[in-house]
């Protein structure tokens, strides 16, 4: 059952509409069920034109109004709407007449057995659904408190889906993403948007938060994907930024201004206290201690390239780079110490075999970022170097185990944490949201674009509580991280779509949907063990979507045209030596160990 309540400041208009015609014109079986008197007495009549006659109706319900005078809400009309699910069986008059009484006693507007209570009635509207109209003035001269009404109003429509076994509907607990006004809906469909505008700023939002380090490349990664950025000030100190909103270029008002959206507009997790919990402080953005050493060339390889991009001198350069977690070593000259010749980076807690730092000299990553060339760039004001080609197929497939691996560990961590009961693992099942926006972005794959939107409240902690950071949770962030690299360093953009840059090949995708799933289906167990419904759901959706990776249904976009790959190129895709046809007409070298000479060989019993 779902209560949709709504304020307003005419009781007499709200009253035309209810016992008026519908959007046909043909008459409504609109009665009155329950009230603060019998329903008889209530019920108006009729008029000699065929039309209510609801003056009596709206002169009792306003009268305590007027008593209250200038102490009175500015909107005092209270409205709220139950409607029954399709499914549901027919309520008759008597439940919903209960049904209103227990509403107005939860929220206190009208406890049972109150007769100064406010005046109210409850109109069945429809088979489905009743109206409940209050006017927010007490008959003994006080104003109610409505403060909680919608939390209330929840409350008990789930108390009557679990007495009458209605079907069930989920509580408010904030995991919910805000839904799309009619206006925006409408909006949308006029100028012929595939999704909501509001839809496509939280889908942007989660994916720069995902990937991103600090809270400065959060705002630079949106910006790089087209997004409009607003910060909000503290009015007491004007230089402290405290929120945010963003906006599509597109879509504007009707007067021009553009449409914009707070973070807690998107989600209750993306306002900017929310993120800021995500960049951690205590703890790397990106740990080396488990990854593999392919892993780190590319992220080290990538995140020097964005921070040479970002600087103006060497010492921005050196700073950003610790910004990102990065550990810099830079040798100074020995003639001039002001002087740096040389400098390596490594990642917190990559060691080599002795158990030493293992680093990595910026031209032994790449030819281009060298001291020397890097200086060159920045005094001659050249380009930055650019991503082309980066990370390679070994390095892609390296990252791609990697991010297995950490699924898997997560998955034990949450099975570890539903035999004990500990609540731990909401940490893992806000973490593994990151994964998911990161795997799409990086693939462009469409399930995986899907599961991350299926997954979304499954999430986010209930009533925007924080939870604590754990292992797992830290290593699915680092690995979201480190798996946007595969998208040839773009920004968050729009799903699903081709993505520049290797993929892993498909046995490897399957291998990390397959792993993924598990993580899905033990967050959805541990949520069925605290008994949280629409996050059990929501975990269902996702595992179902990443299914469809794992028995590889995926469709893979090929980012120069629309061609779908063949089944042989689908099997030799990870192969280390793909097969290709030999061109017709060119003599081909003989097999090793066979002679040019040597005919081949017949199998028994084969006529030629």
């Amino acid at each position: 059952m779902i209560g949709k309540l709504r304020r307003g400041t005419h009781v007499e208009g709200l009253l035309r509409y209810l016992f008026g015609p519908d959007a046909e014109g043909e008459p409504r079986d609109a009665h009155i069920v329950a009230g603060f008197r019998a329903p008889a007495e209530l019920e108006p009549g009729w008029r000699t034109d065929g039309r209510r006659d609801l003056r009596r109706l709206g002169t009792l319900l306003n009268q305590p109004v007027k008593v209250l005078g200038e102490r009175n809400y500015r909107k005092p009309v209270w409205h709220l709407s139950l409607r029954a699910a399709p499914e549901d069986p027919v309520l008759t008059d008597a439940q919903w007449a209960r049904i209103a009484r227990r509403m107005m006693d939860r929220v206190g507007l009208a406890p049972l057995g109150d007769p100064d209570a406010v005046r109210w009635v409850a109109v069945r509207h429809a088979v489905d659904h009743v109206h409940v109209v209050a006017t927010l003035a007490c008959v003994d001269g006080l104003r109610p408190d409505v403060w909680k009404s919608a939390r209330l109003v929840r409350d008990g429509c789930r108390a009557v889906e679990d007495e009458l076994g209605l079907r069930w509907s989920a509580p408010i607990d904030r995991t919910a993403a805000p839904a799309p006004t009619r206006g925006e809906m409408e909006k949308a469909r006029r100028e012929g948007r595939t999704e909501h505008p509001r839809a496509t700023l939280r889908r942007h939002v989660q994916e720069a938060a995902a990937i991103a380090r600090t809270e400065h490349e959060f705002f630079e990664l949106l910006r790089e994907a087209g997004v409009l950025v607003r910060y909000r000030h503290s009015r007491e100190s004007p230089e402290q930024v405290i929120g945010y909103a963003v906006a599509l270029p597109d879509h504007r008002t009707a007067t021009g201004p553009a449409v914009w959206y707070g973070g807690a507009k998107l989600a209750a997790d993306l306002t900017l206290p929310k993120l800021r919990a995500r960049w951690p402080t205590l703890v790397p953005p990106v740990s080396g201690r488990d990854l593999n050493a392919l892993t780190v060339r590319a992220y080290l390889r990538a995140t020097i390239r964005r921070a040479a991009r970002g600087s103006r001198d060497g010492g921005e350069f050196l700073a950003g780079l610790r910004a990102a977690g990065v550990v810099v070593q830079a040798t100074r000259s020995d003639v001039d110490p002001a002087q740096i010749t040389r400098y390596a980076v490594t990642l917190p807690g990559h060691h080599d075999a002795q158990g030493r730092p293992a680093w990595h000299s910026g031209d032994d990553l790449a030819a281009d970022l060298s001291w020397t060339g890097l200086c060159r760039a920045w005094n001659r004001g050249l380009p930055a170097p650019s991503p082309a080609a980066e990370p390679s197929d070994d390095e892609c497939r390296a990252i791609h185990q990697d991010a297995v691996r950490a699924v898997a560990f997560a998955a034990a961590e949450v099975r570890g944490h539903c035999v004990t009961g500990s609540q731990a693992a909401r940490d893992v099942c806000w973490a593994t949201a990151d994964l998911l926006h990161s795997a799409a972005l990086a693939t462009g794959d469409r399930h995986l674009g899907r599961t991350a939107d299926a997954y979304d409240r499954a999430a986010r902690p209930p009533h925007g509580r924080i939870p604590g950071p754990t292992v797992g949770g830290d290593r699915l962030r680092g690995m979201a991280r480190v798996l946007a690299i595969t998208s040839a360093g773009e920004g968050p953009g729009p799903r699903p779509g081709p993505r520049p840059g290797p993929r892993p090949g498909p046995q490897i995708l399957v291998a990390l949907a397959s792993a993924l799933q598990a993580l899905v289906d033990a967050i959805r167990d541990f949520y069925h063990r605290t008994r949280q419904r629409a996050q059990v759901a929501a975990a269902t959706t996702a595992s179902r979507h990443l299914a469809a990776v794992a028995r590889g249904r995926s469709a893979w976009p090929v980012s120069g045209g629309d061609e779908q790959r063949t089944a042989a190129q689908v099997a030799m895709a990870d192969h280390p030596h793909p097969w290709t046809a030999p061109p017709l007409g060119v003599p081909q070298a003989p097999p090793p160990g066979r002679h040019a000479t040597q005919p081949p060989r017949r199998s028994p019993g084969r006529r030629g």
